[in-house]
């Protein structure tokens, strides 16, 4: 797993309220609205209405995960961090992938929206300065000339900086916002003064039926995408907590408002005579809102709208920059694209490397590529992203209970639900009428992924060679039996000292005690050398617990950037036998402790593991190990009976050790017979008494803690359910060790190397 953000680099906190605000309406109330009223008009007819209020509600969905999950995260790359930090690291890295390239689709539509909208302009009220431009070198050069013009103009302001950035589209948003007010005011002026009329033109409601909602749906979803900006920049927003939530959701009503009140006065307020309003719409496509505001606005009408499209594309188009600019740039920060990437401006504390190449994909797809096909595949790629952003909050609070979320979702865990179904339907549904897309955004996606497996290949070859480096290293004794033990912390050192010690004495081994300077990325991996005197007061206090069953300990420092893979490193280098770690009962804290490390082990380790949740302070002299099939187990019994036959020797006290195993309720006689068999199979060949019990209860989960409260320790083989559950809900063990008031062992038995190898792509 990458290096996460929160390591050192980070962006300035400059946005308030109102500019976050402005960043999601500028975003969302972009040429959209312009363009495709008439296109959902064709599809659905005066229920085009229904198609845009219906896309709020689908949009409102994720935007209560958004808002939760960027509370709790307030770090740039918004839905890439939150699935990063929640699923395997090959689709976080897909999201940020695939949301970096619809933002970059975005701003080339937009820059080539607003060239159109400014050569418009010009046509009618400067032609002399439209006949030179056009005149000297054609429609199409004069076009990508504007759009050059535009998007460097935007691109500079994004690398002066966020806090300008903001003022910038402040002010192009209210100016926005300002000429679809007085649109609406007109029109809705013309529908109070014709009801009849205006009642007429929506009937029927839905000419092609309710297929044609949900084309009109599909077509115009992109038009909602926006409000989602707010968490891509929110480590550049001013106590996020507050103020995201609020942001994203006055955006969002804002934007679903005007949306809703320009395609009702477009719809009701025109007289066309002789044809259906929406057809009439239908007729002129595009341009269908000009030529509506024709018919109710004052001679100026026209003006206003071509004014209000230069206003929405230049806003939009500012936004999106700054967005997909921050995609990259925490890319770059968590090694999933090149370091360059996170690399921020010593005056203006922007990223104005991912800004720069931003603007040059931007610039190549606004001047070379088919931009209204690969647009389809832009809106695609938000449904995907937006699913996977649903599943995160769901897997995010189940892992992360202890989070603070300024804002959470109510209804939980209904609307993240909803979410991923409505995204994933209206996906699937784009098929059947735009299939190219789904062809580029697979294309763009099996690019990113054969991206993915060369850079990540090349990176670990790096680290090997450059990051791990070994500054102190102290051998004792090697013996042929070797407890690896990872030390961050005192307590870490004395519990672990006297776990390790005992498994090592029971096996006439060794402690390796193993200190991980982690080094952030803008630091020289030198400057870990400064942390060495760290490491003495750890290693000293495992020595003292080893001492008391006179078991030898060796001692490592290593520096480095990902403590994980220093981990497996050293295990795989030296030849340890078992990783034995302390877990502090949840994955991937913000801090560089061992929730995140423990991931990254799990997914390959060199050798058999060990992952200890400490909780009350008892000898081992009840000990319970839940039993199943698998080799996880027969690890989980062997553990017992070492602590139990090495705390017997040590302290002449009895230890009982129970094998459990937990039957569904009213279970019958086979089933527990079963049980039977697996607790033998389990226990057998083992030199020390083990008693087996076979109990009923609702869940596996609920039995064990049950039985747990007789006994002091509980030691468990590490659990193998599916990938959908492990995500969401977590596995049995870590339930188990979540929820369990008694000190928690899950082990894993190595599986060599092949099967490793096999799980490690899988889980990438």
């Amino acid at each position: 797993m990458r290096n996460k953000a929160g390591v050192g680099v980070s962006l300035a906190r400059t946005l308030g309220y109102f500019e976050a605000t402005m960043i999601g309406v500028g975003a969302m109330i972009g040429a959209g609205i312009f363009v495709l009223t008439g296109i959902a008009a064709g599809e659905a007819g005066p229920a085009a209405l229904i198609a845009f209020a219906l896309n709020g509600v689908v949009t409102l969905f994720t935007a209560f995960s958004y808002a939760e999950l960027a509370s709790a995260i307030p770090e740039a790359g918004g839905g890439y961090s939150f699935v990063q930090r929640a699923m395997p690291e090959w689709l976080g890295y897909l999201a940020g992938w695939m949301l970096w390239f619809a933002y970059t689709v975005a701003c080339s539509l937009y820059a080539l929206g607003f060239s159109g909208y400014f050569l418009e302009f010009l046509a009618k009220y400067m032609p002399t300065w439209h006949e030179v431009m056009v005149g000297l070198a054609g429609k199409g050069p004069a076009q990508v000339a504007v759009t050059l013009a535009v998007s460097l103009f935007f691109l500079t302001l994004n690398v002066l900086g966020a806090d300008i950035t903001g003022k910038a589209e402040n002010v192009v948003t209210l100016a926005k916002i300002a000429v679809l007010g007085i649109f609406i005011a007109f029109g809705l002026r013309q529908v109070l003064a014709f009801p009849q009329q205006a009642a007429a033109n929506f009937v029927p409601l839905f000419p092609k039926g309710l297929g044609g909602v949900l084309v009109a749906m599909g077509l115009t979803f992109i038009a909602f995408e926006g409000y989602d900006l707010i968490a891509t920049v929110s480590e550049e927003v001013t106590n996020p907590q507050r103020n995201i939530p609020r942001a994203i959701f006055t955006s969002l009503g804002i934007a679903v408002v005007i949306y809703l009140f320009v395609v009702f006065v477009s719809l009701g307020a025109i007289h066309p005579g002789g044809m259906p309003a929406w057809q009439f719409l239908d007729h002129f496509q595009e341009t269908a809102v000009v030529k509506a505001a024709e018919n109710f606005m004052p001679w100026f009408g026209v003006a206003l709208i071509v004014a209000g499209g230069l206003f929405s594309t230049m806003s939009a188009l500012n936004a999106t920059i700054l967005a997909s600019s921050r995609v990259a740039f925490s890319m770059g920060r968590d090694r999933m694209l090149p370091p360059i990437f996170s690399t921020i401006h010593p005056v203006h504390r922007t990223p104005h490397v991912a800004v720069l190449v931003t603007g040059a994909i931007l610039l190549l797809l606004a001047t070379t590529v088919p931009i209204v096909v690969v647009g389809s595949a832009a809106s695609l790629l938000f449904l995907l992203s937006f699913a996977l952003v649903n599943a995160a909050t769901l897997i995010l609070r189940h892992r992360e209970p202890e989070i603070k979320r300024g804002y959470k979702i109510p209804l939980y865990p209904l609307p993240p639900i909803l979410g991923i179904i409505s995204c994933l339907g209206l996906g699937l549904y784009q098929f059947t009428f735009q299939p190219l897309a789904w062809g580029i955004s697979l294309a763009w996606i099996g690019l990113g992924l054969v991206v993915y497996v060369t850079y990540a290949s090349q990176i670990e070859e790096w680290e090997e060679l450059e990051e791990y480096r070994i500054i102190h290293e102290e051998i004792v004794a090697i013996k042929e039996y070797s407890v690896l033990t990872p030390v961050a912390t005192q307590r870490q050192a004395r519990l672990l000292g006297i776990l390790g010690s005992a498994i090592a004495k029971d096996r006439d081994g060794e402690v390796f005690a193993l200190h991980v300077v982690q080094v952030p990325m803008q630091l020289s991996i030198y400057e870990g050398r400064r942390f060495l005197k760290e490491a003495r007061p750890l290693f000293e206090e495992v020595i003292r617990q080893a001492r008391e069953l006179d078991v030898p300990v060796r001692t490592m420092i290593r520096i480095g950037r990902h403590v994980g893979k220093a981990i497996v490193d050293t295990a795989r280098k030296r030849n340890a036998n078992l990783i034995l770690l302390s877990w502090p009962g949840f994955t991937r804290s913000e801090q560089a402790a061992f929730g995140r490390v423990i991931d990254h082990v799990a997914q390959n380790p060199p050798c058999d593991m060990a992952v200890v949740r400490f909780k009350r302070r008892e000898p081992p002299r009840r000990i319970l190990v839940p039993t199943a099939d698998g080799p996880n187990v027969r690890l989980a019994v062997e553990m017992a009976v070492s602590m139990g036959r090495q705390y017997e020797q040590q302290y002449g006290e009895k230890v009982t050790i129970t094998a459990l195993y937990v039957c569904p309720p009213e279970a019958d006689s086979a089933v527990e017979r079963r049980g039977r068999e697996a607790i033998a199979h389990a226990v057998a060949g083992f030199d020390f008494p083990i008693e087996g019990k076979v109990v009923s209860a609702p869940d596996v989960v609920t039995g064990i803690l049950q039985q747990a409260e007789e006994h002091n320790l509980v030691v468990m083989g590490a659990s193998e359910e599916r990938l959908f559950e492990r995500m969401v809900f977590g596995t049995v063990s870590e339930r188990v060790a979540r929820q369990c008031p008694k000190t928690t062992i899950i082990v894993k038995r190595y599986q060599g190397p092949v099967i490793s190898w096999l799980k490690r792509l899988l889980t990438r």
